[in-house]
């Protein structure tokens, strides 16, 4: 009982800060949102840092300088020097670790450290980007949303009623019955914030469906990683819930892709 309460109240203050600082926009959100990335960004290091050295002051320099040029619109070019040089930093690094040690790591240094900023921090940049849309504040709102309710429904469907394993070599409780549980509750939260705004539910279908199945998608896909690095959780931030890359794995594939659909294509 007493950890149900410990995780049933630190799920909602990270709800609370999320939401606070998406309704006041501009900095505030801009800050909460590059503080996530980061601590994500430390906790993938850190697993993968189980398994081989990581290059993680070059990681974050080269993190933190995406997130600054999102806060004032990123442009394609900077993001691909950055991520180039990064590259190149690395591999003069490992040039020097063969020398002085007679070791060296710099492909996976080179793939881990440059997969952490793309698989981390430049999701939690498109959500900065997103949010300045003109219509960014409701669309991040209805993503979380969906998550949310796609996470609990998920979880408490699969619980009662799983039967069918959806993918046990990767998460042996996740089944099917949960999945398509969590998938409908991110639709039916689409619709709701649809039917509370009166206007037309496609757009917000669309968000529904990319949280009820790419949302998942991206929760196994940390759940891979932790396989493979050997961890439980990512970290121990939040109370309950591990890390915060445990809390918010299935945010970065959404917000990517809500970017990708609102952002560019119908824009």
């Amino acid at each position: 009982m007493k950890e149900l309460l410990v995780r049933g109240g630190a799920g909602a203050a990270v709800v609370a800060v999320v939401l606070g600082a998406l309704y006041a926009g501009g900095m505030t959100w801009t800050v909460l949102v590059s503080v996530l990335a980061l601590v994500s960004l430390g906790e993938f290091y850190s697993m993968l840092s189980r398994k081989f050295k990581v290059s993680r002051g070059v990681g974050f320099i080269a993190g933190v300088l995406i997130l600054f040029t999102a806060s004032e619109g990123i442009h394609p070019i900077s993001l691909v020097l950055t991520l180039s040089i990064t590259a190149f930093v690395i591999l003069f690094v490992e040039i020097l670790r063969r020398q002085i040690k007679g070791e060296s790591f710099a492909i996976w240094n080179m793939g881990g450290t440059l997969g952490g900023i793309l698989y981390i921090v430049i999701p939690w940049t498109f959500m900065i980007l997103l949010r300045r849309l003109p219509s960014g504040a409701i669309l991040l709102f209805t993503m979380f949303l969906c998550t949310w309710s796609c996470d609990v429904a998920a979880y408490i469907i699969g619980s009662k009623w799983g039967r069918i394993r959806l993918c046990e070599n990767v998460s042996p409780k996740k089944t099917w019955e949960g999945f398509l549980g969590g998938l409908s509750a991110a639709l039916l939260a689409g619709v709701a914030v649809a039917f509370i705004l009166e206007t037309p539910p496609l757009p917000f279908l669309f968000v529904g469906l990319i949280c009820g199945v790419a949302g998942q998608i991206g929760d196994l896909a940390e759940s891979v990683i932790k396989r493979e690095t050997g961890v439980k959780d990512s970290g121990s931030v939040i109370p309950g819930h591990g890390g915060v890359l445990d809390r918010f794995d299935s945010i970065l594939v959404s917000g990517l892709l809500v970017y990708v659909l609102f952002g560019v294509i119908l824009r």
